[in-house]
């Protein structure tokens, strides 16, 4: 990178707790390069030349691990989320979510304000992501978890034909 090692990049992304998923993509193939890199937080490590298949499955993998553990409170308007005891509270009151609800609003939260895709939704709140996809199951529970968020300074906003996005009121 112009400016900047990689591994002060991932350095500075852990020591300010960004809850980001890290693949270090570089030349430097030693072992003693690898391991520093993972211990400094990079998530995963892949060395160039690399197979761009390899690149987008490690990509998907990435993705795929749940983050929520890992990362801080995360603070949108009145809404605080705290994924270390998947609780979520409205100005300081707790609010009572389902873990589908839970896991949709964490997803949005994470990725504000960017818009997030039904398949990602899917993906992140059902065990087997084809169901809500076929169905208005998606929709059902943005109902209920926009009825649950009045108050909360925040706002889930239809994306129409991309998804939902979720911005501060």
């Amino acid at each position: 990178m112009p400016g900047a090692e990689g591994i002060d990049v991932v350095a500075w992304a852990r020591r300010h707790r960004r809850p980001t998923a890290l693949l270090m993509l570089t030349a430097r193939d030693a072992p003693a390069d690898r391991i520093r890199g993972l211990d400094t937080g990079a998530d995963d490590y892949l060395v160039k030349p690399f197979d761009f298949g390899e690149l987008l499955a490690r990509v998907r993998a990435l993705q795929r691990r749940p983050r929520a553990v890992e990362g801080p409170t995360i603070e949108k308007g009145q809404v605080a989320l705290d994924p270390r005891k998947r609780a979520v509270t409205v100005e300081g009151r707790s609010l009572n979510l389902t873990a589908t609800e839970y896991l949709i609003l964490e997803l949005l939260m994470r990725r504000s304000p960017a818009v997030v895709d039904r398949k990602a939704i899917a993906e992140h709140a059902w065990a087997d992501e084809t169901d809500p996809l076929g169905s208005n199951a998606i929709d059902v529970q943005m109902s209920r978890l926009r009825a649950k968020l009045p108050t909360a300074g925040i706002r889930i906003v239809t994306v129409r034909g991309a998804g939902y996005r979720l911005e501060e009121a």
